[in-house]
């Protein structure tokens, strides 16, 4: 596998070494390392334990997909498909398709917000994708879509399924790290490369 050289919230973001976005990340150097490090030590560990690299590459990519972020999606994959076949690809970009809708969305169960739920669907996959995923993987997926997408809905039921699913606690801790982690770096990303075209110069929005 080859592994990413330059920072990955320049990647996706498109930001070229000596530009005016690079310069400006260069300002703040802790949180530019600090963010290259999480990416490090949550997807491409020394060590990954009972969950591998190609599992960490599936829910990366299927956490952009979500986020409708079509340079990370792509980016994500495309490491992914140095861990996995065809197979397993062809079953990401189908439940991407399935799980990805408007959100966040979902029910409050605190009484003073309930006027401010929204519909959400609970995304079920599809009995072909979890045959490919495996049930450890499928659950993971759900979760993260459940995190993503529906928040507000998280409850002890659903860290139980992970439970049943295989999870330890060690490794629910760390796919939910993952995930937060996810949703930090593509927004990030993503806000950066709309700077890149701001009409007024990116010092004064950033300053």
């Amino acid at each position: 596998m080859t592994q990413p050289t330059a920072d990955v919230i320049d990647l996706l973001a498109g930001i070229a070494p000596g530009s005016h976005l690079d310069t400006i990340r260069a300002r703040r150097p802790e949180a530019r390392v600090n963010a290259q490090r999480s990416f490090a030590a949550l997807l491409e560990p020394a060590t990954p334990g009972a969950f591998p690299l190609v599992d960490r590459y599936v829910v990366a990519a299927f956490v952009a997909g979500l986020h409708g972020f079509d340079r990370a999606t792509a980016f994500y994959a495309d490491l992914l498909a140095d861990e996995a076949d065809a197979a397993v690809l062809e079953a990401l970009h189908r439940s991407v398709a399935q799980a990805a809708t408007a959100g966040p969305a979902g029910s409050y169960r605190e009484p003073g917000l309930a006027a401010e739920s929204t519909v959400a669907a609970v995304w079920t996959p599809e009995a072909s994708e979890a045959d490919v995923f495996g049930a450890r993987l499928t659950a993971a997926l759900v979760h993260a879509q459940l995190l993503v997408l529906r928040p507000r809905e998280a409850s002890p039921d659903a860290v139980r399924a992970l439970v049943d699913a295989g999870w330890d606690a060690d490794g629910i801790v760390t796919l939910s790290q993952l995930v937060a982690f996810l949703s930090f770096q593509l927004r990030s990303a993503w806000a950066l490369s709309v700077l890149q075209s701001a009409p007024v110069p990116v010092e004064g929005v950033l300053r």
